[in-house]
């Protein structure tokens, strides 16, 4: 809006004229050279905005971006500023640098370089004199250092705008700010202003009326100084402070100076906690407020019905309570001016049938998702010509879906998350405008006549876990502008119906996961040429893997029939693939030696296949690889010494293959962010390298059903995450963010299978609590160190299988957290330590077929187990097993079982008897993650 204002003031008082006039007008020649000589220190230009530059037009004006006098011919306006193009998802810029040649622009009058790429360079002095300047616009430029006190030269800015990126401009004071007298708008979003003094800097900006400060790190309180004598005066109606550090409600007190001539006010993001100011009531010509996501609670104040003139009122991510009704009740006064109202993610309650928002007659928006909204829609809405945005998803509401023909304006309805079930009426057909439609996660039914043709186009189509099935729905057929279409989780048990494939060229995203589909997948290099993520996972397709569009981000494939070879997966590794899993599948042959353009990659699963032969080198090209699963294929030779490349990798599982050669050293020395390996069940053979101590963020590590011999390295306790008692990760899982081609990040996260007694057990939410080495079935020999005791935060330790002597280690009782010890299968001798008694998590121990001796001694914990914990130990006496002869005197009968532990089994390979597996093997969901606890074994896995 100010730049249309200030063009139409420019253009009516000696600008552009009418088009007689400059038919008649050639620029300057100095100033046509001035121009070209700015083009020359552009460096890129991707995309020509500059062409029309000296090519076959001679005359300067008549260039884009240019605007001459029908006067003077001076040019009076540059404008060059960059933009994002949302439909080919590219940004239109220039980069290089500002020449000086610019000043020969005398009489420019408006600059705009916004949105280019000037990188790290100064904003260049000179632009101060260009002393006719009433419009300046260098914001998001990527200009860095200081901004030059010159701009204070320019006395004639109604309009200044350096906003910049956070962190690239710094200002050590605003005196220069006091020369403009005639400037009424003000930008500087995200630039550091913590040690100026912000209200003595704006106290002379006697026409000031709109102030933009965003994430600019103010401090927690602003005061007016006594000595400052036109900030009352101020006409100030447009203010901007999100992301600031204003922490309570006497920060923005001195907001209330201004009551009188705001008109938009914009607090969100900051932490200011508490109840809502009664006095923004008394904010009469307040038309927009915003506190959104600034940890307020209580109700919204009653003062809030004096706000007649309110249009848009954003309150979303606080604490806010109270009943909706009166909610609606407060606001009535404001019934024909409200047009915006967003509670999203509050505490707001009360039924929805007791809650008329149709009242509101200028209602446009309504946004109360993620709330505790409860009961029934009401039978029948009032009708309301103006609702276009309705969000009601992630309440409790329930009951059936009521006509919702009163908004016939109705663009985007959002209802997923609640407990709305039953048929979803045909009458939502009807809704003309509808373009997004969210009702998954609900109990509702969709099930139509055959030839039901809804009169809607949708772009947005999500649908998850509503019954749509058994056959696949007829009536997206009339659908053909959707870009985003979930259908996961519908019951539909049929194949795709094949006029699917010719419908939307638009698609972007696709989800059918978690179906029974089957069938084979048609060539879709060619179908859907803007496709950017497909999740087909779960689902029973077969037949070999086709051809998909080049521009892939995301491809899952788990969980189905497919088989053959995946070299057609060649032609989408590419810059732009971020994720791929094909894990659970039939596959077969040789990986493809093709992954050298795969640099985007985040996450490759091949596991649970048949695939085999030497692991491709090409993988190391991979290197922003987070997560490799290679697990139960029959991959054979060693590990390609290119994976030390692949530096950022925190998940490696390359377990039940065929794998050989000595565990390489560069592991601990390159992959140093790895919390998951596991090599489970391979023929890696040699010593444990040293250098695996250096796995600082290491929390599970699985070495087990090798041949590795040798001695335990000492310097396990190097171990970092290991010695922690608490999680290393911020939250109980472990999630790993997906890029799509829109820079949207999903989240996926990371399971975990444990192997117990042949039954694998899936850690999810609580992965990132796990903490365990297994080193079990190899032919380790000599004592267990010392230094393990060490590892407080350690929860499994599983050693069995091995030849290892020497006796259990001194002060166990270190370990606080083990709940899981196996030693089982050695040759370890001595007494069992007592305070191995003392380790209150024990739930499952292992110290069978050992050469222990002497009494069991006597705790709370050690006489749970039952016998065969302890049995092949012929000199170990004492409860569970046979008394000792020293207390045979007094013992009345034999002892019994008492239920835990269980019967030792016979040596097999195949089958391991007590101990944890993990094999760090990795399954993935979408979407965010709420739930967290502590990290426990359910009853009855330990009783197995």
């Amino acid at each position: 809006m100010l730049f249309v204002a200030f063009t139409c003031l420019l253009f009516s008082s000696g600008g552009a004229g009418d088009n007689t006039a400059v038919k008649l007008i050639r620029c300057k020649e100095n100033e046509r050279q001035a121009l070209l000589n700015f083009k020359k220190e552009i460096v890129e230009d991707e995309f020509g905005l500059l062409s029309s530059w000296g090519s076959q037009e001679e005359d300067c004006c008549k260039w884009r971006g240019i605007r001459c006098s029908n006067t003077t011919a001076h040019v009076i306006l540059l404008d060059l500023h960059g933009w994002y193009d949302e439909a080919t998802y590219n940004w239109f810029h220039l980069s290089g640098k500002v020449s000086p040649s610019l000043l020969e622009l005398n009489q420019l009058k408006y600059l705009d370089l916004s949105y280019n790429h000037f990188h790290s360079i100064p904003i260049p002095e000179f632009i101060g004199s260009l002393s006719q300047l009433q419009y300046l616009n260098l914001s998001f430029n990527y200009f860095g250092g200081r901004v030059p006190h010159q701009i204070g030269n320019l006395t004639n800015l109604r309009s200044l705008d350096l906003g910049s990126y956070a962190g690239d401009l710094i200002v050590e004071n605003l005196e220069w700010l006091s020369e403009f007298r005639l400037l009424r708008h003000l930008d500087l979003n995200s630039i550091d202003l913590q040690k100026v003094d912000l209200l003595q800097s704006i106290d002379r900006l006697s026409f000031l009326s709109s102030l933009h400060l965003s994430d600019c790190n103010l401090p927690g309180i602003i005061s007016p100084s006594l000595h400052l004598t036109n900030f009352s005066s101020i006409p100030l109606s447009t203010i901007d402070l999100r992301g600031n550090s204003f922490s309570n409600s006497s920060s923005y007190n001195w907001l209330f100076n201004f009551s009188s001539s705001l008109v938009d006010v914009d607090m969100s993001y900051n932490p200011l906690g508490g109840s809502i100011p009664d006095a923004f009531g008394n904010m009469m010509s307040l038309e927009s407020l915003s506190l959104s996501n600034c940890a307020l609670e209580g109700e919204i104040p009653k003062s809030f019905k004096n706000l007649s003139c309110i249009r848009s009122l954003k309150l979303y991510s606080n604490n806010l309570t109270g009943q909706l009704p009166v909610l609606f009740q407060t606001l009535f006064a404001s019934m024909n001016s409200l047009e915006i109202l967003d509670l999203t993610e509050n505490k707001v309650s009360g039924s929805l049938s007791n809650s008329d928002f149709t009242s509101l007659s200028s209602l446009r928006q309504l946004l109360i998702g993620n709330n505790k909204l409860n009961g029934s829609f009401p039978k029948h809405f009032g009708q309301s010509s103006t609702l276009e945005y309705l969000d009601l998803s992630r309440n409790e509401l329930n009951g059936s879906l009521p006509d919702l023909t009163s908004f016939p304006l109705l663009r985007y309805l959002y209802l997923s998350n609640n407990k709305i079930q039953g048929r979803l009426p045909e009458s939502i057909g009807e809704l003309s405008n509808l373009k997004e439609l969210d009702l998954s996660f609900n109990l509702l039914t969709l099930e139509f006549i055959s030839d039901w043709t809804p009169h809607f186009q949708l772009d947005i189509i999500k649908l998850s876990s509503c019954k749509l099935g058994p056959h696949f729905p007829k009536w997206l057929r009339s659908q053909s502008n959707f870009s985003f279409l979930d259908i996961s989780s519908a019951g539909i048990s049929d194949t795709i119906s094949h006029w699917f494939w010719d419908l939307s060229p638009k698609l972007v995203q696709q989800n059918f996961s978690d179906n029974q589909i089957h069938g084979m997948l048609p060539d879709l290099s060619l179908k859907f040429v803007k496709l950017d993520q497909i999740d087909l996972s779960s689902n029973r397709f077969k037949g070999p893997i086709p051809l998909f569009p080049r521009n892939l981000t995301s491809l899952n494939l788990s969980k189905n029939m497919f088989s053959g070879s995946i070299i057609s997966l060649c032609t989408i590794v590419t810059e732009f693939l971020n994720f791929l899993d094909l894990s659970d599948n039939l596959l077969s042959g040789e990986v493809p030696d093709c992954w050298m353009n795969g640099n985007e990659l985040v996450f490759l699963d091949l596991s649970n296949n048949n695939l085999s032969q030497k692991i491709p080198a090409s993988f190391g090209f991979l290197d922003q690889l987070i997560l490799l699963n290679l697990r139960n294929n029959s991959f054979i030779g060693e590990l390609p010494s290119s994976l030390k490349n692949c530096s950022f990798l925190e998940v490696v599982d390359t377990s039940e293959n065929k794998l050989s050669g000595q565990l390489p050293a560069w592991i601990g020395t390159d992959l140093t962010h790895l919390s998951f390996l596991s090599f489970r069940k391979n023929e890696f053979y040699g010593s444990i390298p040293p250098s695996m101590c250096l796995l600082n963020h290491t929390q599970v590590l699985d070495l087990s059903q090798n041949k590795i011999s040798g001695n335990i390295p000492q310097c396990l306790d190097k171990l970092y995450s290991l010695i922690q008692t608490e999680s290393s990760k911020k939250t109980t899982g472990f999630k790993i963010p997906i890029k799509s081609s829109k820079n949207y990040y999903e989240r996926y996260m990371l399971s975990a299978l444990v192997q117990w007694k042949g039954k694998l057990l899936e850690y999810r939410s609580t992965l990132g609590l796990l903490k365990c080495i297994n080193l079990s079935s190899n032919k380790l020999v000599g004592q267990i160190p010392q230094e393990l005791a060490s590892l407080a935060g350690l929860c499994s330790l599983n050693l069995s299988r091995n030849n290892l002597t020497g006796h259990i280690i001194q002060n166990i009782s270190q370990m606080k957290n083990l709940k899981i010890l196996d030693l089982s299968r050695n040759q370890l001798f001595g007494a069992i330590p007592i305070d191995l008694g003392s380790l209150n998590f024990l739930s499952v121990l292992d110290l069978s077929s050992n050469n222990f001796s002497g009494k069991i001694p006597l705790s709370t914990q050690l006489q749970t187990f039952n016998a065969s914990v302890y049995a092949g130990n012929d000199k170990l006496c004492g409860v569970p097993l046979n008394e000792c002869p020293e207390d045979e005197s007094t013992s009345v009968c034999p002892s019994t079982d008492h239920g835990k532990g269980y019967t030792n089994e016979e040596d097999e390979d195949t089958f391991v008897t007590m101990g944890l597996y993990v094999s760090a093997v990795l399954g993935f969901a979408t979407g965010f993650w709420g739930l967290f606890g502590s990290l426990m074994l359910r009853s009855s896995w330990r009783n197995a």
